[in-house]
Parts: structure tokens; sequence; C-alpha cells
């Protein structure tokens, strides 16, 4: 049954960290085929494709070329593992692909993946013999650290030099960091045993899900194929809830481990379960068997301890300060809804001092639109909701008598076409919102059609690169009827809308086929133009961190390309626009005074020299240098950060109903390139240990990530000051104030 819901993007982290176990003999390791069911997927996926895609593309020889780089490309990205040669003995593959997905033979793609499996195998050993001897550090010599864009090596010998140079680079970073050569041997030895461990437990489905991947993109970027579980896990981020115990999982050696427990969950409520518990065996119901998880991968785990609400879950449990031979315990838990509050809209309210006065900035952080379909299809009044939430939100700020507010879009990758619309609502009155091009050419508008606003005075939108769909139809929005000031950086630039198809409804003797996330429509602007490829402007920029080369929709090969419609027929809210340049002028007044910002500034100079470059020296005394500047600059920074606030810092007004409660969910997700961008811009300095996240103790890693959470946000601090300036002036000169708060002009 076809889920009828459109979405603006939603961006779903697939991979999950998996600890160290026993070095894996890859000769015992059987063959990966493909399943009956994948090979109907495969097909039912084409005929879904090739039809109804905004972008409909033929499933031909052309397009199995395509599949077929990409695919190579999807198993191997930073062009580690395969040679050239192995690219050359599949060459006759390269046209044939499109015959196997039609022939529902699919032979040719998991001998792909097992002979890359293969050369896995084979670069790990190579890698840990090379722990047999010490490398030269005197040697005038460099790594290239990203290799995306690389060439395939050339030959064995090629590779060999690119292993020879990675475990150079692991084993200098620990000496930086001071271990001695024992400890970096057996520390390396069993991160690249752990890599092997890792490669052992993909199954056919991730390998299939992998191939489906490589033909989906292939056509435009933001369509996918889902796996059963993979769609399991979309539908869960959607709706913002789950049935389970409330415990955030994560994988170190070959324990799966409690990182962190949500309070008011079973597991919180029950008072047995404690951060740095291993979980060793999952058992169903009272009376049911249990199942040894030990060295499982995360998601198999958790696929264990979720289940249906009221049933239970039995645990058996090593405490985390015991050791390995101690006895476990049994823990009796009995599941319950769980809601995932951390991607929940949240405010906060930030004091600005403006001569003898305050100016209360009020924000609200919200990462992602959320909503959850099922239960607005059941006509459920209380379901998950972003508008909902944000509505209530604002109501509370009004009652708090903030002056402004701040909506904080960073990062946020998306989700649901009518939530981006709804929320829109909240501050125009009725009116259009955007604009919809099927691929029939039909367009369509999508308005606010409930008179009011939520918020009738000054707003602001925080943007940056990571920034995209249902953010920017947001934002541009705003822009377009001059409801409010844009600030930050260009976001992401995806223009398109998707559905989610099942492909279950095409199956045979009930099999799971899992679902595509396809491309229908465009979406435009209510002014005629498009976010596509070129995102939102902001009107008061901040520092670009991002790489518009390497994230955003510009660094896709096969994005579709910007155009412009006819415009809808709207009426513009306000004239924010005749502020703009009299912040900007105050705002880069205030900038170059701020020792912070400048700071910042240099870390963005200094991070796009590095991606520049792209080369690292394996030189110790080079690096040594390198480090001790890059110290040095820490430190600095640290004594700023560490000194007491700036009289002009904006002040926290603490908020006592704030919730920071975290969802059951397996923790350790890949962070996006966005995010850990504005991490680094966040400004919180860590020496190198040379260590991977696994590698830490559980305890300095959440050390780690309370310290980064706490940091001082200088982006978001200047972004309040603009608002607080924006306030001032709206004050002071009442004329003006009617031009742009139009719904409000007794402010």
């Amino acid at each position: 049954m076809k889920k009828q819901m459109l979405l603006a993007a939603m961006s779903l982290a697939f991979l999950t960290t998996y600890g160290h176990a026993a070095p894996a003999d890859r000769a015992a390791i059987e063959q990966l085929k493909p399943a009956a069911q994948q090979t109907q997927a495969a097909l039912w996926a084409s005929r879904v494709l090739s039809r109804y895609h905004y972008k409909a593309t033929p499933l031909d020889d052309a397009m199995s070329e395509k599949i077929f780089d990409r695919y190579f490309k999807s198993l191997d990205a930073e062009k580690l593992f395969f040679v050239q040669a192995d690219l050359d003995k599949y060459n006759t593959a390269k046209t044939r692909l499109d015959d196997a997905i039609v022939s529902e033979n699919l032979q040719i793609p998991f001998d792909i993946y097992n002979m890359y499996q293969q050369r896995f195998s084979e670069r790990i050993a190579y890698a840990r013999e090379l722990l047999k001897t010490k490398p030269d550090f005197t040697l005038d010599e460099s790594y290239e650290y990203d290799r995306e864009k690389a060439e395939w090596s050339k030959s064995e010998a090629d590779v060999k030099d690119l292993w020879r140079k990675r475990v150079k680079n692991d084993w200098l970073r620990l000496k930086l960091a001071g271990k001695d050569d024992k400890a970096i041997r057996d520390t390396l030895d069993k991160r690249y045993a752990s890599y092997l461990s890792r490669s052992a437990k993909l199954n056919n489905e991730d390998v299939f899900q992998i191939f489906m991947n490589a033909y989906a993109m292939s056509i435009e970027p933001h369509t996918n194929y889902l796996g059963p579980r993979a769609s399991d896990n979309f539908d869960i981020a959607m709706r913002l809830s789950l049935e389970g115990i409330g415990a955030v999982l994560q994988t170190r050696d070959e324990y799966t481990v409690i990182r962190e427990v949500v309070t008011g969950s079973p597991a919180g409520m029950s008072g047995k379960l404690k951060v740095g518990d291993r979980i060793v065996g999952v058992a169903q119901g009272d009376k049911g068997a249990i199942t040894d998880v030990l060295g499982w991968r995360i998601d198999d785990v958790v696929q264990q301890i979720r289940g249906p609400k009221d049933s239970t879950v039995r645990l058996q449990v090593l405490p985390g300060d015991a050791g390995p031979d101690a006895k476990p315990v049994m823990i009796s838990l009995v599941r319950k809804k769980i809601s995932m509050e951390e991607q929940s809209a949240k405010k906060s309210i930030l004091e600005v001092k403006d001569g003898n006065v305050k100016r209360r900035i009020g924000v609200i952080s919200l990462p992602t639109f959320y909503l959850d379909f099922e239960a607005r299809r059941r006509g459920d009044k209380d379901a998950k909701s972003a508008t909902r939430d944000v509505a209530r939100l604002l109501a509370e700020l009004k009652k708090e008598k903030v002056d402004n507010v701040l909506v904080d879009l960073r990062n946020n990758g998306g989700g649901s076409l009518t939530e981006a619309v709804e929320l829109t609502g909240l501050f125009i009155d009725k009116g259009p919102v955007v604009q919809q091009r099927s691929a029939e050419g039909k367009v369509e508008v999508e308005s606010d059609t409930v008179a009011g606003l939520a918020w009738d005075g000054p707003v602001g939108v925080l943007i940056n690169r990571g920034s995209a769909s249902a953010s920017e139809i947001f934002a541009a929005a705003i822009q377009d009827y001059g409801r409010g000031i844009i600030i930050g950086e260009p976001s992401f630039g995806k223009g398109t809308v998707q559905t989610l198809i099942s492909l279950d409804r095409f199956a045979q003797d009930k099999a799971k086929l899992g679902e595509l996330k396809m491309t229908i429509a465009q979406f435009f602007r209510i002014n005629g133009g498009t976010t596509q490829l070129r995102g939102v402007t902001p009107d008061i920029k901040l520092p670009t961190m991002a790489d518009a080369e390497n994230f955003g929709e510009s660094s896709y090969d096969n994005a579709l390309p910007y155009t412009v419609i006819k415009p809808a027929v709207y009426i513009p809210a306000g004239e924010v626009k005749d502020i703009i340049p009299m912040l900007d002028k105050k705002h880069e007044a205030r900038v170059a005074k701020d020792k912070d910002y400048q700071f910042l500034i240099d870390d963005v100079n200094y991070v796009k020299k590095q991606r520049k470059d792209n080369l690292i020296s394996l030189n110790e005394k080079v690096r040594r240098k390198e480090r001790d500047e890059q110290e040095a600059r820490g430190k600095q920074r640290d004594a700023r950060l560490a000194a007491a606030p700036s009289a002009d810092d904006p002040i926290l007004v603490p908020d006592p109903t704030a919730r920071n409660a975290i969802a059951a969910k397996p923790a350790g997700a890949k962070q996006s390139k966005a995010a850990t961008a504005a991490a680094a811009m966040k400004g919180v300095s860590r020496t190198d240990d040379g260590l991977q996240g696994d590698e830490r103790s559980l305890a300095a890693e959440l050390e780690a990530e309370k310290a980064a959470k706490n940091a001082k946000d200088v982006l978001l601090n200047e972004a309040v000051h603009i608002l607080a300036d924006e306030v001032a002036l709206l004050k002071t000169d009442t004329r003006l104030a009617s031009r742009v708060l139009p719904y409000a002009p007794d402010r």
C-alpha cells in the first residue's frame, strides 16, 4: 500500500557503529547470495522508478553503466580496497546490470561485493603485518586523507603503498599523543581486527540495499531504496517515537553497552540499568529462552529489545563495573511507547543588554520537521507534530514576554512538507507557502489556510549548509513574505519532494520487499524561483564552514537543474528588507571587535586551507610543530572561553519547564559533514589522542560530548544580537515598525 505522504528530504543515517570482535577467518565466511525476495524487490523497484519518477529514466545499458560506477564507489568510496584491475575484471558487466535486474538474477552485484570482501580482508591483513615493523618518521612524505575524488590504484604495489601511509599516519597520531610502540601496536591491531569483525557481520540485506541505492541514486540524489529494517527506522525517525525500554545503546568491544537511560522510561523507572552496563543476552516474555547477543551487530540487538507496547523483555546484564567473568544479572522490563524528545522542538530565552534595557529573544531549536503520519491518518488530535510543538512553545514565549523569536534550523535536513507549510502558517496569515510541479508539469500551490498567527512579532531564521528541503521551504517563505530575517550561510539547495512507496504490495507469499523513497515533484518558492542547487541566500551572512564542492546539492553530479516558474499570487506581509542594511552594518561593526567571532573566522580559514591542501605530513618533526601550533591555538581559545563572559554576551534565562530526555535508539550513527562542521564552529578544542570513538572510555566520550554541548555558540549569540538590534530599531521608529510588522501595528 502506498503511503500518502509527501516528504521534503529526511536525512537518515543508516550506518551504526559496531565494536571489536575476534578477527574473523575470511575464508570461512560464506559467500553472500541474493534472496528471492530481493530479486523481486529489484524488479518491481525498476518498474516503478522507470515509469513514475519525476525524472523517469529507462533502465537500459546507459543506466547500467551509471549503476556500475556508483556501486563500486559505494563499496569503496575512499578508493582503499579495489585496484583498477578489479573494475576491469567486471568490465563486461557494465552494460548487463539492467539485464540482471529485469531477469531477477543479481549474482553479478553479489559477486562484486564478495570480491570487495576479499580485497577488504587482504588490505587489513597487510595493515596488521605492517605493525610488525616501525615506520620511519624522518622521511618527507605525506598522506592524502580524503580520497573520494582520487583515481583507483593502478596496481597492487600502489594500493599497498597507500596502506603503508595510512598505517603510518595512524601510528604517528598515537605517537604524538604519547603512546609507546607496544601500546600503539596493540591499539592498531585491535582496531584493524575490529574492521574485519564489522565487515563479517554484513549480510545479504546490507549488500542488496547498497546495490539498489546505487541504482536509485544514479537517477537522482534523493531517491533511495529502504530495506525492511531501514524502512522501520525511517518511520520511527518521522514520528519521533518507538516501543521499547528507553535506553540508548552502543557497541564497545564485543558488548552492547548502555550509553544513556531515558528518565521516565521503563529502563529509567526500574532503577536497575546504569550507564556502562553491558547487555549479553535477551529473552522474550517471562519464559522465553535467552539469546546470547555477545558480538552481535547493534541493530540486531536493538531489534531484539524493541517490541510491542506492554510486552515483556528480559535482559541478561553485566554491571559496568564488573569484570568479564562476573555473573550476569537478569532484568525484566515491560516495553512502553518512548518519545524521542531530543529531536523535538525546544525553546530557550536569551537576554541582551541594550543600554539600560534588556532585549529578550526567544530561541526555538527545531532539529527536523517531524510528523506521525499514521496517527494523523487515524485522526489523532495529539499526533506528534513539529507545528503543534512550535505553536505551544510560541504561546509560552508570548507569556514570557519575549521581544523577538529566532527559529534555529541549523542542520535540520527536512522532513514533512505538510509540516513546513503549517509551520509557516504560524507566522503569516492565510496565503500560499510553496509551489509543486509534477513530472507532467502540473503546478499546485500548497497554502496556509488557517486564519491568524501564533506569533505576530518580529522573527528571524538561522540556517546553515545543513538546512535542507523543508527547512528551505520555511526559510524561503519567511523571506519572500518579508516576514523575517534569514541569518547564516547559504542552505543545502534541495528543491525536490519525495514520497514513500511500499513494494510489499507486489510481493509473492507476503515477502517483505521494502520501500522506495522516490522523487515525484520539484518545489518552487512563491516568488517563482527554486531552492534547487542555489538554496536560500541569507539576508545577513555568517561564516561559511561547509565546502560546497563536497556538501550540498551542488556537489551531486546528477542533481536537477535550477529553474524558474510563474510566481504565485501572494501579498508580502512586511518590508523587512528595509532594515537589513542597518542591521548588517551593526553586525559587521560588532563582530570586528568580538574576539570569539574572530577566533571562529580563523578556524574557518584554517579548515578551508586543510581541505584545499588535502595532505598531511608523515614527518614527525613537521607534525609535532603543527600539533604544537594547534595546541597553542586551542589553549588560547580555551582561556578565552573560560574567562568571565563579556558584558555583551547574551545571557541564558533558566527555563524550569525545559525537557532534555533522550529517546531509546541505537547510538553511534555516522555524523553528517554539516553536523561535524557545526561542532567545530562551536570552538571546543580537543587534543588529538589518535583514538577512535569506541577506543576511548565511555565516561571520557560522554564528558567530551557534554563539553561540546555546553560550549559557547558564537553564531547563535550573534544571531540573537542581530534580532536584539532589530527590536531596538522597531521600538524607536514606529513608522518603520508599521512597515516591517503589519500584523502588529501596536508595536
